[in-house]
């Protein structure tokens, strides 16, 4: 009995101790990634394999980098009206908007999502699609971490970066070069609405031959951007020690 409880001692052990190195590697990573922009993500790299094991030799995934200036505010805001007006002011976690998609989950078939900017950055660039309990409790602890490490300007580049708006594309830049053939710099006001009204499932609807339920989500957008007051909403996330100069 002695011996079986020491072995339990050190299986223990040994479990706090790679709960403790995988918590480190993580916040290690997430530190670096508030400077370093990411070559890949998991998401890009799931998509990829998923293709390989299908022999889709013919994918390809377009992924270029655009700085948070290089990106036309009308892409950030529409990307926030589309998916949560409530990025400046939350901590990571909409609670409200959790509490309206579990009351709504539960009389209807069709799921309601609530992951905020912040839960979606976390969930693209670490871990991988589904609905498990693992998932979105990993999702929830890395969600914290670039809350507590990032400033929201990073996690909205992050974001515009590495969301996906449709078969391996990925970031706003190369969206905006395969559908517009222009850089994000050059969106309009249309067009950013527009890939923001994909991003719920950007493998369903598609920017270049847009059905008429993503017609009116754009639409929806666009009158979200103009209802937040436009661009001058985005001043909302700026450090308040620079607001003022």
């Amino acid at each position: 009995m002695p011996k079986r409880a020491g072995a339990l001692r050190r299986v223990g052990r040994a479990l706090l101790l790679t709960l403790a190195a995988a918590v480190l590697a993580a916040l290690i990573l997430v530190i670096a990634l508030r400077w370093l922009n990411p070559p890949t993500s998991a998401f890009m790299l799931t998509a990829r394999l998923s293709a390989l094991a299908a022999g889709e030799h013919d994918y390809r995934t377009h992924y270029q980098w655009a700085a948070l200036e290089e990106i036309a505010p009308q892409a950030a805001l529409a990307v926030i009206a589309a998916e949560d007006q409530q990025f400046p002011f939350h901590a990571g976690f909409d609670f409200k908007s959790i509490r309206e998609a579990v009351r709504h989950n539960a009389r209807s078939r069709r799921m309601r999502g609530a992951s905020t900017i912040s839960q979606q950055v976390a969930k693209n660039l670490f871990l991988w699609s589904g609905r498990s309990y693992v998932r979105k409790a990993l999702e929830a602890g890395l969600t914290l971490l670039i809350e507590l490490t990032w400033p929201k300007e990073r996690i909205l580049e992050m974001y515009l970066n590495i969301a996906e708006f449709g078969r391996g594309i990925y970031g706003v830049q190369a969206a905006a070069q395969v559908f517009f053939h222009r850089d994000a710099r050059h969106l309009r006001r249309a067009d950013a609405a527009l890939l923001a009204a994909v991003l719920p499932n950007p493998r369903r609807y598609h920017v270049e031959a847009p059905s008429r339920l993503v017609l009116a989500h754009r639409d929806w957008i666009s009158q979200q951007m103009a209802d937040l007051g436009g661009t001058a909403y985005l001043e909302r996330i700026e450090p308040k020690e620079t607001a003022h100069e």
